[in-house]
């Protein structure tokens, strides 16, 4: 996955990018111009251009381009061969599974039944371009990533998130947690383990998740495909829709078969911003 990399010390910027692509992805169907993006974040036109595709890689107009119901379904038919690929790597193979973590774990059945007794949380508020980062980690990984629209919408997530493990006990932990929310927003090289807490179905999901390429958009059916249970669509869905650690396990990367996307846990428009960040980045790479 590339790595979303934004200078430590323009921290101000993240916002910036943030509301922009968020404005973009809300108003995808107006197709807004840059005067509109502008007039709407309170940039200058050619700074906001200017500063845009420093950061994201491609203009506002191109990253527009990939918000589209034709992109989603162009890359949809991209589908089949992106699961055949997938399936022939398997997890031993180069996936994202193995370029990106050193490795996952999962909870036992047991540590799942206890609701997070037991287990120590700690967690951290960290600024990246798709919102205010909630990132959590236990002492063998990443267990959660979440986000917040602002400094207001922070106590919702974080309820939403501790509601999850309600037995658990929860520290805020600055200190502690920084160094794992740098690295999964590009501005350190330290590699990422995830503490994966869920049902074995769940997780045999999240799994297949790994799989996709970064770029590619799949149905909720290949994901259903891609764990031997091609008839569990609706059952994948709500696994996806319960995936603790967003963005690195990618469930922005499921669809609908029509192109259209389903609603996101943290907002439609930071899904679609999600997208468009990963197109990007995957036509710079090209």
């Amino acid at each position: 996955m590339n790595t979303i990399s934004l200078a430590s010390d323009t921290q101000p910027q993240y916002a910036l990018i943030e509301a922009a692509m968020a404005y973009l992805a809300d108003m995808r169907t107006e197709q807004p111009s840059l005067d509109d993006l502008a007039a709407h974040i309170g940039y200058a036109p050619a700074h906001l251009q200017k500063v845009f595709t420093h950061w994201v890689g491609v203009s506002p107009k191109r990253f527009l381009s990939y918000l589209t119901l034709d992109y989603a379904k162009q890359r949809l038919a991209e589908a089949d061969s992106v699961l055949d690929a997938a399936l022939a790597a398997g997890l031993s193979g180069p996936s994202r599974l193995h370029d990106l973590f050193v490795a996952h774990e999962a909870i036992t059945p047991g540590d799942f039944k206890k609701r997070g007794e037991g287990l120590t949380v700690r967690w951290t508020w960290h600024p990246c371009p798709f919102g205010d980062a909630l990132v959590m980690q236990t002492n063998r990984g990443l267990c959660g990533l979440a986000f917040a629209d602002d400094e207001t919408d922070r106590d919702r997530v974080l309820a939403n998130m501790t509601a999850r493990w309600p037995a658990a006990q929860y520290l805020e932990a600055p200190a502690d947690v920084g160094p794992m929310a740098a690295a999964i927003f590009g501005e350190t090289g330290m590699r990422i383990p995830l503490h994966l807490t869920g049902t074995n179905f769940q997780i045999r999901v999240w799994e297949a998740l790994l799989r996709i390429p970064d770029g590619a958009l799949v149905p909720y059916q290949w994901v259903a495909k891609a764990i031997g249970q091609p008839t569990a669509a609706r059952a994948v869905g709500a696994a996806i829709g319960r995936n603790p650690i967003s963005l690195l396990i990618p469930c922005h990367r499921a669809i609908l078969t029509s192109g259209y996307l389903r609603n996101y846990e943290w907002g439609l428009p930071r899904k679609m911003a999600m997208i468009g960040w990963e197109a990007a980045h995957r036509a710079e790479a090209a």
